[in-house]
């Protein structure tokens, strides 16, 4: 494999990482209403499993408040027992056309539950991307014993740890980023 593409693919896997990494971040509540809290959970609709985004429309009306509005209104009550069964802690309001799920006031405890999630998410991502580091310096170890030149082989390591700094640091913005929102009152 060449060299060039080894750098990519190791690229394109740390980019991965950080993007998991910003999804998984969306999903947690900093006390504000957001769709990306519930847009994933799952909901027996039709006789499968689909995501919330799939079966309803999701808005924000006010910074408090999500609105669910279900495409078919015979999917309501899935829609509810999902949200109850999720890990929101949030218990839905329906008044048959709409479900609104009113986000409470976060206690400092819990905010610090949350900053403590949010950090074992980062840690998650660094790994992925020292995952990437790892296996990018594997291949080149081998292009080095294929005959690619000891110079070569060495500066595309040193590539390779350019880009793991890069997005290890990257992580960390969304992480102190994220932090922040969930701290702030």
């Amino acid at each position: 494999m060449p060299i060039d593409e080894i750098l990519l693919q190791a690229e394109e896997k740390m980019t991965n990482a950080e993007e998991a990494v910003v999804r998984e971040f969306a999903t947690v509540r900093t006390g504000k209403a957001s769709g990306a809290l519930v847009e994933n959970i799952m909901v027996e609709a039709y006789g499968s499993q689909m995501k919330l985004r799939d079966v309803a429309g999701i808005t924000t009306p006010e910074s408090r408040t999500i609105a669910i509005q279900p495409y078919d209104i015979s999917t309501i009550q899935s829609i509810e027992k999902a949200i109850m069964g999720s890990s929101l802690g949030i218990t839905p309001t329906n008044d048959g056309k709409l479900i609104r799920l009113f986000m409470p006031e976060m206690s400092e405890e819990r905010r610090q539950d949350l900053v403590k999630v949010i950090k074992g998410q980062a840690e998650d991502g660094r790994v992925s991307v020292r995952h990437a580091r790892r296996d990018a310096l594997d291949h080149l170890k081998q292009e080095k014993k294929d005959g690619t030149s000891e110079d070569e082989v060495s500066h595309a390591e040193k590539e390779v740890q350019k880009l793991t700094d890069k997005f290890v640091a990257k992580i960390d913005e969304h992480l102190a980023k994220k932090e922040k929102e969930i701290m702030t009152v």
